[in-house]
């Protein structure tokens, strides 16, 4: 019988490109079955449960992103010392940041918290293929500075229903977007990038399934001349039908930060 509960949020890292997303799936590598393995061989016979702060897709890395740790009937003595015993036996493609115990009225999913993703880009020439886990190469020329001009349009309150993958009749589709903006990019760099890279940049406290990746598919369309700013405008109506057609790849997009209030 479990007497006691002890509970910590720990932070972490991951590159993505290897794993098929965050949720345990039969017969591949997630990052929460990496998580629990490592978890499971640190601690022994001292039981034990994970749940993340959310999911994110196949090939999606992240920069700061959370989980939350139950323990049953013996603490941690020593955080530091578990964290660098948790990273050295983790995947080179999962580190851990930081460790600390919350209290049991701490939710990591229910909490509320502001999620900041990047969405990293070039546009018009074929890229090294070492670019390819962290940023997205978009062969055709990109008008970027109309799509800077489109990404301020999704800014706010609005029925972003368009942009959920295969949304009902039955969601809650009227979310507040903090930021949106394509800005050149100087924070994720190496000297295979191209000359020339941007950051899609979105923040707010909650996305749906694969939200970002058809918001840049829409921006890529216009930076294509395949649709203008008028239709973006329209899309985020409350009375909008539009389906979009176009998801951009997986692998530009990364959890940049994750904080709770």
């Amino acid at each position: 019988m479990f007497n006691k509960r002890y509970y910590y949020l720990i932070k972490i890292q991951y590159l993505g490109y290897r794993f098929h997303g965050w949720q345990k799936q039969p017969d591949v590598k997630t990052l929460h079955l990496m998580i629990d393995r490592t978890l499971k061989y640190i601690l022994g016979d001292q039981k034990f449960k994970t749940l993340g702060a959310g999911r994110t897709d196949a090939m999606v890395s992240a920069n700061e992103a959370a989980l939350e740790l139950f323990l049953y009937n013996e603490p941690i003595e020593d955080l530091d010392a578990f964290l660098n015993l948790f990273n050295y036996n983790l995947p080179q493609d999962i580190r851990v940041l930081s460790i600390k115990e919350v209290s049991s009225d701490f939710n990591v999913i229910q909490d509320s918290k502001i999620k900041e993703y990047h969405y990293v880009f070039s546009e018009g020439t074929k890229n090294h293929p070492f670019c390819a886990p962290i940023l997205s190469t978009i062969l055709d020329p990109l008008d970027v500075e109309l799509m800077r001009e489109g990404a301020k349009i999704f800014e706010g309150t609005h029925n972003f229903k368009p942009y959920c993958y295969k949304a009902t009749d039955k969601g809650k589709y009227n979310r507040t977007i903090e930021l949106s903006e394509i800005v050149d990019n100087n924070i994720y760099e190496a000297n295979f990038f191209p000359n020339k890279t941007y950051v899609f940049k979105i923040r707010g406290k909650g996305f749906m399934r694969n939200q970002i990746r058809l918001m840049f598919g829409c921006l890529i369309k216009l930076g294509k001349y395949e649709v203008d700013l008028e239709f973006i405008a329209s899309s985020l109506k409350e009375d909008s039908n539009v389906v979009m057609d176009y998801i951009a790849p997986a692998s530009g997009l990364i959890l940049h930060s994750l904080e709770f209030d």
